[in-house]
């Protein structure tokens, strides 16, 4: 479907802040760039999101908001659909045409991925057209402040002059949830229904939401892809990242003050050169991501998770086949692959987190039989960083509410040429309908288009439905998606054909073992 064109006599729908206007075509109604909080600039650029001023005139909600500040990586040619601002907590609201106010129809609230330092609401690649329209759907998608700006811990500075709170970005997402329950019904969506989905660092903000009891009662199913479960950190080495960061800025802790004033740009570079050193000083690590700070997360989401302590809604989770190609293909640091990297990444996370029982290099060898020693590296780093954490949570999870798990493995002859398969973030354009980016889109160059329109429909009704009812049912005839249990451990297996199988992950789980990563 092609975006519609503006209308000067769009629907406005008062929000609990103000009057805003958007866009009809006749099928979707569309409301773009919604201040759902202050512009966190000044006093507040490391403080948790305030209420912005309430506004009287009808805002124009035709053109998204500003997107989170980002440094720009040439090997990621990300579309981010708007400029750069620091007054960027916006969200986008996509409806059926029919969703009239009080229609109550089921909401999916979207968090973005990026290794919680890239990527906005606005990338072309999450308008929510197809999905609203097909799905009969209320879609929402939410900026929340990134890098720095969203996940640098600089609390132990706070003084009673000057606070600094945790985990902004995930304090951002909490304000978005909070305003969706409060005003979508406006927009014909349901404030009981509201499913809040996410893939990498978004599918990471979900799972650790999950475990935040900030979070209870702001969304009744949850929907996980590629979500790097266990990348998240303790407040020691969150307040070591933090003195790197003030050193590459030049600025004394007792000078915290200054950091309110320092230019956007100054903050990017010192930023940067610190999430490029992290991983090369322990590899496999994120220098900016969610911490255990005893407040919006009070423990790892694994911990609480397999302690009975997660919010008790339904979730989808799972991977993709291939996840570390595109980290491969990236050169990118983030995920060890060669046998030196990933010893490195152990020690590092032994020296966290003491007393950990972590695999040998006879295990790792029998968990990847057959392969070479580069092969058998990807499939270390896809089930460290992805695979094994999101089984590891599932199993926890499964006990407090049905858990439905799967894996991605469909790839077009294009994407298996450039030895991708289902990387990370492939199911993506499926997922969300919007199948080809563009003339200069490679993906089906060589084929495979049908295929992937079948598969983009049935997963996309998998997902809607599972926000509408809670349960991923297919058309008939469609594989039967099996809650994820103890006695078989389903999975549903995306690809030209979906298929359910047993127990998928038998031989991965036996040679790691359940609790290979204690996160105590």
């Amino acid at each position: 479907m092609s975006e519609p064109t503006v209308v000067a006599d769009g629907p406005v729908v008062d929000t609990t802040y103000g009057p805003v206007r958007g866009t009809d075509d006749g099928t979707v109604k569309a409301w773009r760039g919604i201040r759902y909080a202050a512009a966190p600039v000044g006093e507040l650029r490391w403080r948790a999101p305030e209420p912005p001023r309430s506004w009287q005139d009808i805002e124009d909600a035709t053109v998204v908001g500003p997107v989170c500040p980002q440094p720009v990586d040439p090997r990621i040619p990300i579309d981010l659909g708007a400029r750069q601002s620091e007054d960027s907590l916006r969200l986008n609201v996509w409806a059926p045409a029919g969703a009239e106010p009080g229609a109550g129809k089921p909401v999916m609230v979207w968090v973005h991925g990026g290794a919680y330092v890239l990527g906005s609401a606005s990338q072309p690649l999450y308008r929510g057209r197809v999905l609203a329209a097909e799905g009969d759907v209320v879609v929402v998608t939410v900026n929340y402040r990134l890098g720095a700006f969203g996940f640098l811990d600089l609390s132990e500075l706070s003084t009673p002059a000057m606070r600094f709170d945790t985990n902004l970005g995930l304090r951002d997402v909490l304000c978005a949830l909070r305003w969706v329950r409060d005003n979508i019904a406006a927009f014909g969506g349901d404030p009981d229904r509201v499913t809040l989905f996410g893939e990498s660092a978004g599918g990471g903000i979900v799972t650790t939401l999950l475990a935040s009891p900030a979070a209870e009662g702001l969304f009744g199913a949850a929907i996980a892809q590629s979500s790097p479960v266990t990348s998240i950190y303790d407040a020691e080495r969150s307040r070591r990242v933090a003195r790197q960061v003030l050193d590459e800025l030049g600025v004394a802790p007792g000078d915290a003050g200054q950091l309110a004033r320092l230019p956007v740009s100054a903050v990017l570079s010192a930023s940067q050169r610190v999430f490029n050193a992290v991983p090369q000083q322990t590899p496999g690590t994120l220098a900016f991501a969610p911490i255990v700070d005893g407040d919006v997360v009070p423990d790892y989401p694994v911990n609480c998770a397999r302690e009975g302590r997660t919010h008790p809604v339904p979730l989808i989770i799972g991977t993709n086949k291939h996840e570390a190609a595109l980290f491969r293909w990236m050169k990118s640091p983030l995920m060890p692959i060669t046998p030196e990297a990933i010893r490195a990444m152990f020690d590092g996370i032994a020296a966290e987190q003491p007393g950990l029982l972590l695999p040998s290099e006879a295990q790792i060898a029998a968990a990847y039989p057959g392969l070479r020693t580069k092969a058998r590296g990807m499939g270390v780093a896809r089930d460290i960083g992805f695979r094994m954490p999101s089984l590891w949570f599932a199993e926890g999870h499964s006990a407090a509410a049905p858990v439905y798990f799967y894996r991605f493995d469909f790839a077009t002859p294009m994407l298996r040429l450039l030895r991708l398969g289902a990387a990370h973030a492939t199911e993506l354009p499926f997922m969300w309908g919007n199948l080809v980016a563009g003339p200069k889109d490679p993906t089906f160059k060589l084929g495979g288009l049908k295929h992937g329109r079948a598969v983009s429909e049935r997963m996309r009704r998998r997902w809607t439905t599972f926000a509408t009812t809670g349960t991923p049912e297919g058309a008939p005839g469609e594989p039967v998606w099996r809650p994820y249990r103890r006695d078989d451990r389903a999975v549903l297996l995306i690809d030209k054909q979906d298929r359910t199988v047993a127990d998928l992950d038998r031989e991965l789980r036996t040679a790691w073992g359940d609790e290979v990563l204690n996160f105590r």
